[in-house]
């Protein structure tokens, strides 16, 4: 499975929303599971899924679906 998939299905799968819904809009709070504890879950399936650990001011950064794909960057993984 390839890192877009991955990351893609952890959103997907931490709440419960569509592929479809996946865009460059999504952001922290823009739909009711994305709220804190929605957040620290897809965090940790993150962390889990790509084998990385994410810093505190990453994990407050990762306010979007576009920012979670360049903080992943930063970690030396390539996403989409």
């Amino acid at each position: 499975m390839e890192n877009k998939e991955k990351y893609d299905k952890v959103f997907v799968e931490s709440f419960g929303i569509n592929y479809n819904d996946l865009t460059e809009e999504l952001q922290y709070n823009s739909i009711p599971a994305w709220d804190s504890v929605g957040h620290m879950s897809m965090i940790a399936e993150l962390e889990d899924k790509f084998e990385i650990m994410l810093e505190m001011d990453e994990i407050i950064d990762f306010s979007s679906y576009t920012k979670g794909k360049e903080i992943l960057e930063i970690h030396g993984l390539k996403i989409g």
